[in-house]
């Protein structure tokens, strides 16, 4: 099981609220059903505290990506962000961490959006705070913010880790081997 270390929660901003421009909680569990082939009390447990801190997302990514740690860490990921507003754009991620961290592991990531009105916005970088326990197995979750923007990362995944670690991701439009 994957500890988690970020429990925070950021206000949603007004225009993320209207529920033909959301997610409901039936769609996102029959996205994260599917995504994650079956569901497990520990992620419908997640998927409902993300929905108590941050209400109805905007969006989602679903996606797969890589990590590995030894003090300094690297995340590589891709996948594809759909906008309940329509839209959908293939979109890649990596980033740099920093903290008492050693191990890899492989994760699909499943990740609810908050505060986006233009699919554009997706492209920067959003900072966090990650905690990992992956011992052949884990899942957790996470947030990242950037401005109005908050993303709520949910991995479940297979590797040795085991650590904490402050980063960030790079949302960006094509693959990037440079983390930074």
């Amino acid at each position: 099981m994957a500890l988690v270390l970020a429990r925070l929660s950021f206000p949603v901003p007004a225009f993320a609220s209207g529920e033909d421009a959301t997610y409901s909680r039936e769609e996102i569990a029959a996205e994260v059903e599917g995504f994650f082939a079956g569901t497990s009390k520990g992620l419908a447990e997640i998927v409902e505290k993300v929905f108590a801190d941050q209400g109805r997302p905007v969006g989602f990514i679903k996606g797969e990506e890589a990590g590995g740690a030894l003090v300094v860490g690297l995340r590589y990921g891709k996948g594809t962000l759909r906008l309940k507003s329509g839209g959908a754009r293939t979109v890649y991620w990596q980033g740099p961490s920093f903290g008492w961290d050693i191990g890899g592991n492989v994760s699909k990531v499943f990740t609810l959006v908050y505060g986006m009105a233009d699919i554009a916005r997706i492209y920067q970088r959003f900072p966090g705070v990650d905690g990992s326990a992956y011992f052949v197995g884990g899942f957790g979750m996470n947030y990242q913010k950037s401005g109005p923007v908050i993303l709520a990362p949910i991995r479940t995944g297979v590797g040795l880790r085991l650590g904490a670690n402050i980063g960030y991701l790079h949302y960006t439009r094509s693959k990037k081997i440079n983390p930074f």
